[in-house]
């Protein structure tokens, strides 16, 4: 397996939407009753009292398995866990001087467009070149500072490497805390553009399958036919135009599931365009002329990777409390594939009777 797949598989890993404990504390058998806020920011190092509170509000932190308030006592033998809706890895940040794509910021948070190609966050091989270097330079961190993930508290989602489109990113503690929460509450609103293979038949649909990962595969999910197996996602689409041969969604997840749009339109038959893992990257609709051959190929190197976008993205402020909502522009490759694509359906060329 190589270094970048490694990454993915970490990455994705957090869009599913589970708690992760950062930190577990036991507290002796002679402490006397002291609030949690008071004894979580003595005993966790670098942490103030403020980001305790925080976490606390949010209901991140949790005595002998069950979510307290600040005003809790600790008592001796109390088992304390602080987790989050992410996972911790502790890798350190090296600023780097990459560009960025930002598309809204304020004091609390940035968005950014992020392009195909970039990976999200370093590690296990990729300690450079990703996103969250890029975002450690442009906010001012210094290689000094020796900022490890955990505080440098900027994702808080991902898309993975060959996805484009919107993330947002907090700059403060209180900003990061609450936008997780809406992740793991399902409340952002994000919509994807994807072309998939084939002629959907419905204008718009719902898919809801759970999804684990493939046994045979590790860098595969499928839908599970025993709901055990799998995590509950359901995912809706809209079919947005037709050119035949592939379809133009948009999708929007109710869940945030590993590869989740990949895997759902996959298991209804209609992979991703030239999604190499999911088997998008060879002809399964079209003719059997040469020509066409070489217009698929033409439209995989146009766009040399899976054929999805996350284009818009909405959220509450976690500040102001206001409905921020962002739209981004589809990327060069991706635009380039659908003009290919609506020219090639409207010069009637499609041949129905050598359809593959």
């Amino acid at each position: 397996m190589s270094d970048e797949e490694r990454e993915e598989i970490l990455s994705e890993e957090e869009e599913q939407q589970e708690m992760f404990e950062h930190f577990r504390l036991e507290a002796d058998r002679g402490q006397s009753p002291l609030r949690i806020d008071k004894y979580l920011a003595d005993h966790l190092q670098d942490t103030s009292r403020h980001r305790v509170q925080l976490a606390i509000d949010a209901e991140y932190v949790r005595v002998n398995g069950q979510v307290v308030k600040a005003s809790y006592k600790v008592r001796p033998l109390d088992v304390i866990t602080l987790v989050m809706p992410y996972q911790r890895r502790g890798v350190e940040i090296k600023p780097e001087p990459i560009p960025l794509d930002i598309v809204y910021e304020d004091d609390d948070l940035l968005v950014v467009n992020k392009p195909a190609g970039l990976v999200v966050h370093p590690g296990h091989g990729n300690y450079s070149g990703t996103l969250v270097n890029a975002l450690a330079y442009y906010l001012g961190r210094t290689p000094e500072a020796g900022e490890t993930d955990e505080r440098l508290g900027l994702l808080v989602h991902r898309i993975d490497k060959d996805t484009s489109g919107l993330l947002v990113v907090a700059k403060t503690d209180a900003a990061q805390i609450e936008l997780a929460r809406q992740f793991f509450h399902h409340t952002i609103d994000r919509r994807y553009w994807a072309l998939v293979w084939g002629n959907i038949a419905e204008d718009e649909g719902t898919i809801d399958a759970p999804i684990g990962r493939d046994p045979n595969d590790r860098l595969r999910f499928r839908v599970c036919a025993d709901e055990t197996l799998g995590k509950h996602a359901v995912t809706h689409f809209r079919v947005l135009d037709r050119f035949g041969y592939v379809t133009l969604v948009e999708c929007v997840l109710e869940t945030g599931r590993t590869h989740q749009i990949r895997v759902h339109m996959n298991h209804i038959g209609h992979p991703l365009f030239n999604d190499a893992r999911y088997g998008g990257d060879r002809i399964l609709k079209g003719t059997l002329y040469t020509k066409y051959k070489q217009f698929i190929d033409n439209c995989f190197t146009l766009c040399p990777r899976q054929a999805l976008h996350a284009k818009t993205l909405g959220f509450i402020h976690p500040v102001t409390k206001k409905k921020i909502s962002l739209d981004s522009e589809i990327p060069s490759d991706m635009a380039a594939l659908l003009g290919k694509w609506r020219r090639y359906a409207g010069s009637n060329v499609l041949e129905e009777d050598d359809e593959i």
